[in-house]
């Protein structure tokens, strides 16, 4: 059962997994540490001086001394957190893409949907996603959402809030982007939680003056093919695959729209005001 005290700044640590991210990692932490007092870099085998650009801030750096992927990285980011006693993580990729602004908002979600996980949705402006990019979270919301037993959107964004019941389940299988996928499985199956969407902006290279990000970690064919035979299992394990896919798609999305409302999405990828929805 989620606790009844209302989540705080002070109670959240982000968590933010790098792998060569010199260009953008000190604006990040420097953004994350306005926002919140506890900030895990989790250096996953860098070779450029990421570790060097943030070495006078008050992070803490917990370092790899060989890639072990995102889901290592992440999972290394929660003992860390949980060892500090964090109420809930926030998650963020240390390529600049999301905004550090967004997560009072994301706090604030949490307290209205007590024991969700809460994603920072990419659904303002989508049309400045890569058309290859939009296509494959498309796909990945799908299979995810399946596999969930509710349908969800933006499954592939890196900007979330996990309570503690959700960022402490042990033995979360699935490696690098796999384990963002699963963490979301997991959450729905085994914590019993929703997942609520928050829209915040999309920024991709191109989308707005001065934004330059490093090339993509994600390798769409490769990592789409990894997640989608990984989601494939977990329906599977979960008995009639049609039963459930019927099951989740009675499901819709919820979308916070940060006055206490939710939301859906219609298929054009528009807000639309609804009432219900799981979580």
């Amino acid at each position: 059962m989620a606790e009844s005290v209302p989540l705080r700044r002070e109670d959240v640590a982000v968590v933010i997994p790098a792998l060569n991210e010199s260009l953008h990692i000190r604006g990040v932490v420097e953004g994350a540490l306005a926002q919140a007092p506890t900030v895990i870099v989790v250096d996953d085998g860098s070779d450029d001086d990421t570790v060097a650009r943030i070495a006078d801030l008050p992070a803490r750096v917990v370092r790899h001394p060989r890639r072990m992927g995102k889901g290592a990285a992440l999972r290394d980011g929660f003992a860390e957190a949980a060892r500090l006693g964090a109420r809930a993580v926030v998650t963020m990729d240390g390529d600049g893409q999301h905004d550090a602004g967004d997560i009072p908002r994301l706090i604030a979600a949490a307290n209205r949907h007590p024991g969700c996980v809460i994603v920072g949705a990419r659904l303002r402006k989508r049309a400045s996603q890569p058309p290859h990019r939009r296509l494959g979270n498309d796909f990945g919301d799908w299979g995810i959402g399946w596999a969930c037993g509710f349908r969800l959107v933006d499954s592939q964004s890196g900007q979330r809030l996990y309570p503690r019941e959700v960022f402490t389940l042990p033995d979360v299988p699935g490696e690098g982007f796999v384990f963002e996928a699963q963490m979301l499985i997991s959450a729905a199956r085994q914590a019993g939680a929703g997942v609520v969407a928050v829209p915040i902006e999309t920024r991709y290279a191109g989308s707005g003056p001065g934004l330059e990000f490093r090339k993509s970690h994600f390798r769409l064919f490769r990592d789409l093919w990894a997640i989608t035979s990984h989601v494939v299992g977990q329906v599977r394990g979960h008995g009639d695959m049609a039963a459930e896919y019927a099951r989740a798609r009675r499901c819709p999305p919820v979308i916070d729209d940060c006055s206490g409302g939710s939301a859906t999405v219609d298929a054009g990828g528009r807000i639309e005001k609804a009432k219900g929805g799981h979580g």
